[in-house]
């Protein structure tokens, strides 16, 4: 079968993070939304999505394909089911539709004329950025468990110490060096090549992702998240980094969500916590206005290729959009728009040229070519975030 994951109406919601990716290749827990599905599922799987995205992420329709919606994790109970999907048959949750059978000879899906199965198990979807931290704690205990099943960890080396052996699941390759691992409150996990540094102390939930580090003396709390070639110090609570980005010195970063090829610079620190312990309200591009998070602890939400400079202090909920680069003393705005280049004195528009010479740089680094197809999606965010940067 076909398997083709699609945005679904959550999409806009989910910016900045989805102006540079599908709904699918966000990450929450260990893996993404995509790698959950394709192991579940035991086939790999192509994109419905935004047209300026489908030259990277191409949708591939054969005769008879079962679409699914992305905004929902996976479970085993759910992807048997999807996997026994036939003809004019669909999958709801309440009144939003998981999954369902299609034809490359349908013209239209008409929902009305399909036999609606109603799912009644737990299932998390993902709706709002913030949701990416929330279930942060669910999501990276489910990964493990799918991840770690029938396998054997590496020892814990010698110098390590560690709470609940039985929850801690090293990688081959992975290097810990006289650090402390406590996973008494959920699992932890060291991926492939990665390396934990001298006095790093570790609860978890938390995984790092391969060929990622944690530096001296970082202090991370779950439920974190450190994906793939990311570096890490400092102070972490219940954040992700998505990939490919650095918080590598000290300062503070809580309740947060960093995008691809992003760098914190040293001693930046974001507010998690209203001075007032008031509900947190994050702006949103679907209402275009601030919306209620339903949360007292909501930090910063970080666009892909996005950049601060040392010392710089970012106020509790606040948005920054795509390829971003923010410097200066004093708090910035709350919602810095994409292709900002400036601080809480004022900003100008980070102009094309310097995003690419920057992007191509920092990409070379971890041997990846900034290449055109990159290049054409920044160009289009440039343009379609326009009306945002009224500077």
């Amino acid at each position: 079968m076909n398997y083709i994951l699609f945005d679904g109406a959550v999409r806009n919601a989910l910016l900045p993070l989805t102006f540079t990716k599908p709904v699918a290749d966000l990450r929450i827990g260990i893996l993404t939304i995509r790698e959950k599905w394709e192991t579940y599922l035991g086939f790999t799987t192509t994109t419905l999505t935004e047209d300026y995205l489908e030259e990277k992420f191409p949708m591939v329709e054969m005769e008879q394909n079962v679409m699914i919606n992305a905004s929902f994790l996976p479970t085993l109970s759910l992807a048997e089911i999807i996997m026994e999907l036939k003809e004019n048959q669909a999958i709801f949750k309440d009144e939003e539709v998981i999954a369902f059978f299609t034809a490359d000879s349908q013209e239209t899906v008409d929902f009305d004329n399909y036999d609606q199965i109603e799912f009644d198990s737990e299932v998390i979807q993902i709706k709002n950025t913030w949701d990416l931290f929330s279930f942060n704690d669910k999501a990276l205990k489910s990964d493990f468990d799918l991840i770690t099943e029938g396998r054997l960890s590496q020892p814990i080396p010698d110098g390590v110490r560690y709470i609940n052996k039985e929850n801690i699941f090293i990688e081959e390759g992975a290097e810990i060096l006289f650090s402390v691992l406590n996973a008494s409150n959920g699992p932890i996990y060291i991926g492939k090549d990665s390396l934990v540094m001298e006095g790093s102390l570790i609860r978890g939930p938390f995984a790092l992702g391969e060929h990622s580090v944690v530096k001296m003396g970082a202090k991370i709390y779950g439920a974190t998240t450190i994906g793939p070639f990311c570096t890490v110090g400092g102070e972490v609570n219940n954040s992700i980094l998505s990939g490919y980005s650095s918080k590598g010195h000290e300062g503070f970063l809580g309740n947060s969500v960093l995008g691809e090829w992003c760098n914190i610079g040293a001693d930046t620190n974001n507010s998690n916590l209203k001075n007032n312990y008031s509900e947190v309200r994050l702006w949103n591009y679907e209402t275009e206005n601030f919306a209620k998070t339903g949360l007292q602890f909501c930090g910063l939400i970080m666009g892909d290729h996005s950049k601060c400079g040392i010392n710089t202090m970012f106020n509790t909920g606040t948005v920054i959009g795509v390829s971003a680069n923010i410097y200066g003393s004093n708090f910035p705005r709350n919602f810095i728009p994409s292709f900002s280049w400036g601080g809480a004195a004022g900003f100008s528009t980070y102009q094309m040229d310097k995003v690419t010479e920057t992007a191509t740089l920092v990409m070379k680094r971890r041997k990846v070519d900034f290449d055109e197809k990159e290049q054409r999606i920044l160009e289009h965010i440039f343009e379609i975030t326009k009306k945002y940067r009224n500077f």
